[in-house]
């Protein structure tokens, strides 16, 4: 079985998937069939199950085989075995996420025919000897088999049917082999359903069966000599109906067991059917780690949970388990705390005399060793008179404090005590009673016993022993105590197992001993750790303890002080307490200690002194031009003992070749190297250093905002790095204004070889005009008037085979803005003075510049009021040039003239003063300009002439018109080739004020020729000409020619 285990194939399950089922079986095993059973996994995984896979083993093979086909139950039949083989089967759940573990193999399964044995008999004769007699020699003589017989279905499920049927009897001694026929239930149409199998035992696995239909089954048995005769039909054979999974149980109930265990009770699912038992799941409250508690189906509806934590709050679930699978899960149980059910508290021990007046005493005792799970709420105390032998309360409520005043005492009587503690559970056993102690006033010069004896911090060689002073002090002060110690045995000498005893000194002698104590044994408890102190994320200092005797812990200050909650805190979490100052100072300098509750010897002691290693400078992260991060801090110089422990997360880091730790302790300098920051580094990093007894610690809270950033430049600067291993851009592309208002696009490429090559692009289409200088890498691109056609995105990309760099500019929007502003501001610098320009219409002033944009905001003034708005004023502009026309110039426009030019910064101004000669001269010119276009306005003139050829056609007559305008009328005569045209029979001319005609009447060849229109009157004339071409009948008329 060893080599076989060797053989075995190891699946290795994908995260989420469900575990292995449980407890496969195998019944029913025949010569080629075996029927498996199992339990559904108890872990599903990240899903529900969705089926099983069944696998098998050959033993000849040695190898697994997966069987065909999903199972949707947690049963199947196997079909298709080898007769006679061994096998060992296994099966594996998949979910969504794929498939799980396998399930421990079966046994190895011999397959053969289990009616085998019933075929021989034994007869036994005298003196021992016996006749084996099979079956094969009394059906010697039997050839063609006969019909096999009971012929039914021995498994149902809502997929498949398992038909069975008994072997003929007699068999004969071939073995069989079996035909399987089908039909619907109500016809005679019988089919072969074994067509493709051969069947070797009496079993028939249908699987091709559908839902709601009937089927009959009939069996014919087959061996060497032939086929049988069909057996009788099989009753209706139908799937059964789909099974639910089975029903969640409810109820479920958590009661305190132990302090690592819960007992859980639970009620059955309604309707549940045929279950396999249930699985149980535990969580601690508030998180979503379940934990499966059994691995095999408990058919009980109550289970103790064990291993779990001490004070540590739970919450169960529960399943359903049938072959169908697994039920949906229960609904949570309430949270429970683990730790024992309450009882009663321990007895109290050490009863001792303290002090006495007479009639009074004053008796003590320890606390007892357990307080039941439950804090001890007070104490009763009985007394007895050793002379009436009957004990009697001595208080009716319960005492908190462990002394007690006795009063109303008989001196000289004789009495004895024992106490009892109280808890929640109710009244503990009385302890064992006191030896009797005798009623008379305390006069001695001696004190009183200490008493109260209890033990801290027990290691292997040492121990801190605590006590309570005398009550009765004597008659002076104390000076110091003895403490007696002796091995347990009687031994002298200090070894394994003491007891000690304290005695009060002072001059009058030695005082009574108090009790021993009770036997302690000087170890160290494996696990024991010391306080540790630090400075948590807040930068609060804090002291931490920790045991693993516990979770419930006592804090004291000087061991007797309690810790004022004003100015610290405690937080008990699992078996680890945390102290925590709010503002440590001086005030809180001491001794502290931690003790373990229910255990005070497992405790220890912290000295809080000043005594801190000092920081210089404190945590500081520089991202190098390499991209690698660097965080660092500086402390006061180290000594060469020194230790780091770097704390990144609540787990502790060393220096690896991504992420270096240097430390260099003269210079008291921590420093962390990243060399490639990524998500996983963001968080918090401690550095806790020791140097002797001083210590300290430093948090860098590395988070958020802060690692944002940092993450974002290491890896601009990563990628800036990478980019410059090949050509880039030492300077990317940019824009310039020249004087004369030219925009120049230009950057600078260095680090190029002679196979890089640079490509300008604007708009995606590539620039070819641009200039580049190798020797320097120089490039630029040179706009000699900036329109909105050349706004756009421009595009340079450098590149070769070592990698490539790409460079944008987009002149649009707001940087668009600011190119039009500063293209503004040089136009403004190259305005020049204001010039007078008279018009016929009047005066206009402007100014040239090199560059004028509808960016800049001009305004006008004259003697300083606003004239661009006015009606007798017209504004303008173009490329070059700003002017106002002033219309119908008078003597009141004499004066200064103001043109401002704002380019969105700055505002230019330039002025003219128009007075004097300079008014008398342009008021000259305008009048001289205003009647020249007056007389042009007023001159002859034709307003709609005639076209430049006509061709008409010979025989017919044409008309000539011509409008035409002038003040005075204009005067209009017709000429033909630079002569006069007279009205006659073949002219006709008729005029108007503003048109005339000339027509030709019946037209002859000689008639072509250049016509004109002259017209005049006293301030100019004007005159039209149109060539007239006569053609002949059949003839074409001019290709240039208007054909009338």
């Amino acid at each position: 079985m060893s080599s076989l285990a060797g053989q075995l194939r190891r699946d290795v399950p994908t995260v989420g998937s469900p575990a292995s089922p449980l407890s496969v079986r195998c019944s029913d095993v025949n010569r080629d069939y075996v029927f498996l059973t199992w339990s559904p996994p108890s872990a599903d995984g990240a899903g529900p199950v969705l089926g099983y896979y069944v696998e098998k083993f050959d033993m000849s093979v040695g190898r697994w085989a997966r069987c065909p086909g999903v199972q949707r139950a947690c049963c199947a039949p196997v079909t298709g075995l080898k007769d006679g083989g061994m096998y060992q089967f296994r099966v594996l759940a998949l979910n969504q996420a794929g498939v799980g573990r396998p399930s421990k193999a079966t046994d190895p399964v011999l397959l053969s025919d289990p009616a085998e044995p019933g075929r021989t008999m034994v007869v036994k004769l005298d003196r021992g000897k016996e006749i084996i007699i099979t079956k094969d020699q009394l059906e010697g003589e039997i050839r063609v088999p006969l019909p096999p017989t009971d012929v039914h279905a021995s498994e149902v499920r809502d997929t498949y049917a398992v038909v069975s049927w008994s072997e003929p009897d007699p068999r004969g001694r071939e073995k069989l082999t079996f035909y399987v026929e089908q039909t619907l239930c109500g016809k005679d149409s019988w089919q072969m359903a074994s067509l493709d199998q051969t069947v070797c035992s009496p079993r028939f696995v249908a699987s091709d069966l559908q839902q709601g239909e009937a089927y009959c089954y009939r069996v014919r048995a087959v061996n060497k000599y032939g086929v049988s005769e069909p057996s009788e039909p099989s009753p209706p054979i139908s799937l059964a109906a789909p099974r639910a999974l089975p029903v969640p149980p409810h109820g479920v109930l958590a009661i305190e067991d132990t302090d690592s265990s819960v007992l859980l009770k639970w009620s059955e699912g309604k309707g549940s059917e045929d279950l396999l038992g249930y699985y149980l799941y535990y969580c601690p409250t508030g998180t979503s780690d379940w934990t499966t508690v059994n691995n095999k189906p408990t058919a009980n509806t109550s289970f103790t949970v064990h291993g779990l934590r001490k004070n540590k709050e739970y919450v169960f679930r529960v399943k359903s388990v049938n072959r169908e699978g697994n039920s949906e899960y229960s609904e949570e149980s309430a949270p429970i705390l683990v730790r024992p059910a309450i009882r009663l508290p321990s007895t109290p021990s050490c009863l001792a005399l303290l002090n006495c007046t007479g009639t009074e005493m004053v008796i003590g005792w320890k606390a007892p060793k357990s307080s039941g799970g439950d804090s001890v709420k007070g104490y009763y105390l009985d007394q007895m008179d050793t002379a009436f032998r009957r004990w009697g309360e001595v208080n009716v409520t319960p005492v908190k404090e462990r002394i007690h005043k006795v009063c109303g005492l008989a001196e000289g009587h004789y009495y004895q005590f024992r106490a009892m503690a109280v808890n929640m559970a109710g009244v503990g056993k009385p302890s064992e009673p006191s030896q009797p102690f005798l009623c008379e006033e305390w006069t001695m010069p001696e004190p009183g016993c200490p008493y109260d004896l209890e033990f801290r911090e027990v290691r292997e060689n040492s121990l801190i022993l605590l006590w309570e002073g005398p009550l009765y002090q004597g008659r002076s002060p104390v000076t110091g105590y003895l403490v007696e110690i002796m091995e347990e045995g009687g031994g002298r000498g200090l070894g394994l197992g003491h007891s000690g005893a304290s005695h009060r000194h002072q001059p009058e002698g030695v005082g009574v001993p108090s009790l021993p104590s009770e036997p302690i044994t000087a170890q160290t408890k494996p696990g024991t750790k010391d306080i540790e102190i630090g400075v948590d994320n807040d930068g609060f200092i804090f002291m931490a303890f920790e045991s693993q005797e516990g979770d419930e812990f006592t804090w004291a200050k000087n061991y007797k002080d309690t810790i004022d909650p004003e100015r610290a805190t405690v937080e008990n979490k699992d078996n680890k307490s945390t102290l925590t100052f709010s503002d440590a100072s001086e005030e809180d300098l001491g001794l502290y200690t931690a003790a373990v509750t229910e255990s005070p010897q497992d405790s220890a002691s912290y000295d809080f002194t000043a005594e801190v290693i000092a920081l210089v400078s404190p945590w500081a992260v520089e991202v190098q031009e390499t991209g690698g991060v660097r965080f660092w801090l500086q402390t006061e110089p180290l000594s060469a003992g020194a230790e780091l422990h770097l704390v990144f997360n609540d787990r502790e880091i060393s220096s690896t070749p991504a992420r270096k730790i240097n430390f260099d302790k003269a210079a008291g300098l921590v420093e962390v190297l990243i060399e490639n920051l990524a998500l996983e580094d963001e968080g918090s990093y401690t550095a806790q250093l020791r140097d002797g007894r001083a210590k300290n610690q430093f948090t860098l809270v590395f988070v958020d905002e802060k690692f944002r950033q940092a993450l974002a430049l290491s890896q601009a600067k990563r990628a800036d790095l990478k980019r410059k291993a090949g050509p880039y851009f030492l300077e990317y592309l940019s824009w310039t204004v020249t004087e004369n208002c030219e925009v120049i696009i230009k950057c600078t490429v260095t680090n190029v070889s002679k196979d890089t090559t640079l490509k300008w692009f604007k708009d995606g289409a590539e620039i070819k005009d641009f200039e580049h200088d190798q020797q320097s890498g120089h490039c630029t691109f040179i706009v000699e008037q900036m329109t909105e056609e050349e706004a756009g995105v421009y595009r340079a990309v450098v590149s070769d085979s070592r990698g490539e760099d790409v460079s944008t500019l987009k002149l649009l929007d707001k940087e668009l803005e600011k190119l039009q502003q500063q293209l503004c501001r040089q136009g403004g610098l190259s305005a020049s003075p204001l010039k007078l320009q008279p018009t016929a219409e009047g005066f206009r002033l402007y100014c040239s510049l090199k560059l004028y944009l509808s960016y800049m905001t001009t305004a006008w003034s004259f003697r300083e009021k606003r004239i661009d708005q006015e009606a007798r004023s017209r504004p303008g502009s173009s490329v070059q040039k700003v002017w106002i026309d002033v219309l119908g110039p008078t003597e009141s426009d004499k004066g200064k003239y103001l043109l401002e030019m704002f380019d969105g910064l700055e505002t230019h101004k330039r002025t003219m003063d128009l007075s004097g000669q300079a008014f008398e001269d342009a008021m000259l010119e305008y009048q001289r300009l205003k009647q020249a276009a007056i007389a042009e306005r007023n001159r002859a003139k034709v307003t709609r002439g005639l076209p430049d050829v006509v061709a008409i056609m010979e025989h017919k007559s044409l008309c000539l018109t011509c409008h035409a305008e002038g003040d005075p009328a204009p005067e209009m005569s017709w000429l033909k080739n630079g002569r006069e045209v007279v009205a006659g029979a073949q002219f006709t001319i008729a005029s108007d004020r503003q048109a005339t005609t000339l027509t030709i009447h019946g037209v002859k060849a000689e008639d072509s020729g250049l016509y004109s229109l002259r017209v005049s009157n006293r301030h100019g004339s004007d005159t039209v000409h149109v060539t007239v071409s006569v053609y002949r009948r059949g003839e074409l008329p001019r290709a240039d020619a208007v054909e009338l």
